[in-house]
């Protein structure tokens, strides 16, 4: 539409632009005519940063750090286990060490034991045979003169009382002859039973006169106990079966004599040596 006006061409009238120019004369937005609106999305009409819904923006969660509790289990385990190895190899070392310990020594050091080697050389030197009854300053005698033939020691039970003579010459081979009060429990009896049953240069006979339960005795050694769970017990067959012998390891304890009885047998000279 043109518009006259007095006295002058016509003229166009001035629309006035409502587009904000940026700085250096260009539109705020990114393409002159693209028809986007500065800042936000094509159509969307909406500023920039928005959300659907008209929902702020979402802020970063921070990570929760979540405080376990330390297990404690499996460290006692490994523990206990470190202990007892460092128990099991120490025990090793100190039974090595013991055995190591030439017998005497370590018969010296069983509690309550006599040590008649010591005590009376004289008693233990003599190993002479002799026939008939022998009268022992020890009951039950543990060295000294004895018969000829000796009481067989296989692992061998009495029931009953079997001569001095018989049994001091098994000491001299090296046996360990157990003896008891005659009225002992049966079941303290069985309990020695079951250490000398079957088992070479070992013996046991009830004894009469006995001042406590239980005696043991091998060649120039004697102790004495009050029950037969005493662990010195084992300590003593241990450690003096056979090495308190004084005519070595070979020395016979088969083809001895099994009779009982406290008379000895005067068999003679011709039960092998």
């Amino acid at each position: 539409m043109s518009i006259s006006t007095p006295g002058g061409p016509e003229r166009h009238p001035t629309v006035a632009s409502t587009t904000k120019k940026s700085a250096g004369g260009r539109p705020a937005s990114g393409k002159p005519g693209s028809g986007k609106p500065a800042g936000g999305r094509p159509g969307s009409g909406k500023p920039a940063g928005s959300q659907r819904g008209g929902k702020k923006p979402r802020k970063p969660i921070t990570p929760v750090k979540v405080s376990q509790e330390r297990n404690w289990g499996p460290i006692a385990l490994f523990v206990a286990v470190g202990v007892l190895a460092v128990a099991i190899v120490g025990y090793g070392g100190w039974a090595t060490f013991q055995g190591s310990k030439p017998w005497d020594e370590r018969a010296n050091e069983i509690a309550d034991i006599v040590n008649f080697r010591e005590q009376d050389p004289e008693l233990v030197a003599g190993g002479n045979h002799q026939q008939g009854s022998i009268e022992y300053s020890v009951l039950p005698p543990v060295a000294g003169p004895h018969n000829d033939a000796w009481q067989n020691c296989m692992g061998d039970i009495y029931d009953a009382p079997i001569a001095n003579e018989h049994a001091v010459h098994s000491l001299e081979h090296g046996a360990v002859w157990i003896t008891y009060q005659p009225d002992l429990d049966a079941g303290q009896v069985e309990k020695l039973a079951e250490r000398v049953r079957g088992n070479e240069k070992l013996f046991l006979s009830p004894y009469e006169g006995l001042d406590q339960p239980i005696s043991l005795q091998a060649w120039g050694y004697q102790l004495k106990v009050d029950n037969a769970d005493d662990g010195r017990i084992d300590d003593f067959i241990k450690t003096l079966r056979v090495n308190a012998s004084i005519e070595g390891p070979t020395a016979l304890c088969a083809q001895g004599v099994t009779a009982v009885g406290t008379t000895p047998r005067d068999l003679g000279p011709q039960m092998p040596q």
